[in-house]
């Protein structure tokens, strides 16, 4: 029965998130195509506005918090990049994950559009530190994408939510809340 719960719990996650992804399944297509359905222009945002609205919003879903809802309804992926425990340190077995999500953000559907690069963490921990390390997290995504595969950083933002987004129907310790997540932010002229 205890199966069957967490089965289900997993299967509404999958629901609520249909970009999820784990990282065997990661294809250089299915980012391409996930990421590339923008149909309207992305709000501005500021990435300390985000941070603050997270820290402040009571562990709120994504589209319950004002600026987060904007973006809430842009294209997004949720990959799975495996960290060294408590670090910043990507394990080696999610470099395949890295290279084909750079080379779909070097595919002429994705070249002009920038992105959020989200870090998320699992509660375990005090909330303070799974913040700054998820923000440590995203920032080392945007730096390896960047200095390993030629991304241009101009093209990535990197926020960390902590563990304040915890997947939909899984326990907020679960090691799939340690995600990134990806949102197309479109094409802007102006920095954000």
């Amino acid at each position: 029965m205890r199966f069957l719960a967490k089965a289900g719990a997993l299967l509404a996650a999958i629901a609520f998130f249909p970009c999820l992804t784990f990282a065997q399944e990661v294809s250089q297509q299915r980012i391409i195509t996930g990421l590339g359905k923008l149909t309207s222009a992305a709000p501005a945002i500021d990435l300390e506005i985000l941070r603050q609205e997270v820290v402040n919003g009571g562990g709120q879903p994504m589209a319950a918090l004002p600026n987060w809802q904007k973006i809430s309804k842009l294209p997004q992926m949720v990959v799975e990049i495996n960290f060294e425990n408590d670090s910043v340190a990507i394990q080696p077995k999610s470099y395949r994950t890295l290279g084909m999500l750079a080379d779909a953000l070097h595919h002429p559907n994705l070249w002009a559009y920038k992105f959020l690069v989200v870090g998320h963490s699992s509660a375990t921990g005090d909330d303070k530190h799974n913040l700054e390390l998820s923000d440590k997290r995203a920032a080392a995504i945007k730096e390896i994408l960047s200095t390993t595969f030629a991304v241009d950083p101009q093209r990535l933002y990197a926020v960390g939510v902590g563990e304040y987004m915890p997947i939909e129907g899984l326990n907020a310790d679960a090691s799939n809340n340690r995600r990134v997540q990806l949102i197309n932010l479109g094409v802007f002229t102006q920095k954000l």
